[in-house]
């Protein structure tokens, strides 16, 4: 997850926190629940300080942009899969009907998902310079 030791040391704090916070929301009507919930919101915020102070160390990015409407027909696509099942479990009350909408919404998703975001993703890629 961690390229450097900063950037693992600011995770495993983001970690810590995270949790921290989680176990206070867990057991916030007690007053030690309401002490971890501020207690790790205070390491979460820490280490996103830490993650700002790292990042000009990083460099330059390899990538190139990627275009936009590609990526946004991958997004439009895999959301209008999921509202293509959405409305066709609504649209109908037979069981052929909703197996019907069920399929070509998971199909038009997984074409967005498997095609054409990995396309955007591959248009600009550091190994084609």
């Amino acid at each position: 997850m961690a390229a450097t030791k900063s950037q693992g040391k600011a995770f495993g704090l983001f970690m810590v926190g995270l949790t921290t916070a989680a176990a206070g929301i867990a057991y916030l009507s007690s007053g030690s629940g309401v002490a971890a919930l501020i207690v790790g919101l205070i390491v979460v915020a820490i280490s996103f300080g830490f993650f700002l102070s790292i990042k000009p160390q990083e460099g330059k990015v390899p990538d190139a942009p990627q275009p936009l409407a590609l990526k946004l027909a991958g997004i439009v696509a895999s959301l209008g899969g999921w509202l293509i099942v959405l409305v066709g479990m609504h649209a109908t009350a037979s069981v052929s009907g909703r197996m019907t909408a069920a399929v070509v919404g998971i199909v038009v998703s997984l074409f967005g998902v498997l095609y054409l975001l990995p396309a955007a993703a591959n248009k600009n890629a550091i190994w084609k310079a």
